[in-house]
């Protein structure tokens, strides 16, 4: 793909994005988002392999039909109550469907299928932004409306995604679709407190992306996709490697690292709305995420394949780490004494 048209759907995708944030009016929102979904296609497909093209097709087909719901849930509330306005959701069947609708297209349990075959059949610059990027206007359509929403519905659907996140990545061979369930577990914890208090759901999500952006650059960065070779990845930039280890186990949420910081905030936040059970629950069901994170940190750690068999090392390489993963890096690991005055801001 030529720069220009790659710069052209990146573009595409701020645009989009940026307007379905800012905007008040549903039509506008619906625009943004069918903007952004028009843009990010070409991007998933430009390899033209047979796993692309199928990702390609799911992820359309997927969208517009989350896209149909928001349009209906808007015109069913026009209907009821002559609002197009965002925050003035107010039928109970129309608060129901966009809860849908923008589960569909975040990859909330039960609508997550299309997730992790999604990220696995796109490049990895890709799968970065869909990841991140194309989370954020979902997610500030759930923060504008968030006052109307069913506190039981997102309750089950948050334990859920947490729940099916972990368990469905523990098997995980491929890194892609490992990274793809720890979104789903992660957007689990986003939408638990998302009625009680939305700008801990928005801190999340920022501090999400900075760390799965850091994993994203680092993989692009050692041209690794599965675990048999990030075993053997650490000859070409070992400190890479060493970056690597620590922003998985702040993805994982352990303390001192910045990871842990907004799982606390939830349950504080949690304890204090007298949902102490689902707290509980949703910490002992991220125990399940933190295997596979410590199984990735212990494939980035170790310096052989457990096995006998000769093998070729990779060579060394000399280029010298981006930086943009430096950066990234050092505030995935080190937020956390920062704490108090993150929370003063928000």
């Amino acid at each position: 793909m030529s720069p220009q048209a790659s710069s052209i759907f990146i573009i595409s995708l701020l645009l989009g994005t940026t307007i379905t944030a800012s905007s008040n009016h549903w039509i506008m929102a619906w625009m943004g988002l069918e903007i952004n979904t028009l843009a990010i296609l070409p991007l998933i497909s430009k390899s033209h392999h047979p796993r692309a093209i199928e990702a390609a097709t799911k992820y359309f087909l997927t969208q517009a039909t989350a896209s149909t719901l928001v349009l209906f849930s808007s015109m069913t509330n026009a209907w009821s109550t002559g609002q197009w306005d965002i925050t003035q959701l107010t039928h109970p069947m129309s608060c129901l469907i966009l809860t849908s609708a923008v589960a569909m297209k975040l990859g909330l349990v039960p609508f997550h299928f299309w997730f992790p075959e999604v990220l696995q059949g796109s490049p990895i610059t890709t799968g970065l932004l869909l990841s991140t990027l194309m989370k954020l206007p979902p997610i500030t359509l759930l923060y504008m409306t968030s006052p109307s929403l069913n506190p039981t519905l997102l309750t089950t659907l948050a334990i859920l995604s947490t729940a099916i996140g972990g368990w469905m990545g523990l098997n995980q061979t491929q890194i892609r679709k490992i990274l793809a369930f720890s979104s789903i577990s992660h957007l689990g914890w986003m939408a638990i407190i998302i009625i009680y208090n939305p700008k801990l759901t928005l801190l999340n999500f920022c501090l999400y992306t900075m760390m799965t952006a850091t994993v994203f650059l680092i993989l692009n960065t050692i041209k690794v996709l599965k675990l048999s070779t990030l075993m053997t990845a650490w000859t070409k930039i070992p400190s890479l490697n060493a970056m690597l280890l620590l922003t998985l186990l702040s993805l994982a949420g352990l303390p001192p690292l910045t990871g842990f910081l907004p799982k606390w905030l939830i349950i504080q936040e949690l304890t204090k709305q007298d949902m102490a059970p689902a707290a509980t629950l949703i910490s002992l069901l991220s125990l399940l995420s933190l295997f596979f994170y410590l199984r990735l940190a212990y494939c980035t750690a170790i310096t052989l394949p457990p096995h006998t068999t000769n093998h070729m090392k990779q060579w060394r390489t000399n280029k010298p780490a981006n930086i943009t993963i430096a950066m990234l890096t050092t505030m995935s690991i080190m937020l956390l004494p920062i704490s108090p005055m993150i929370r003063t801001i928000i």
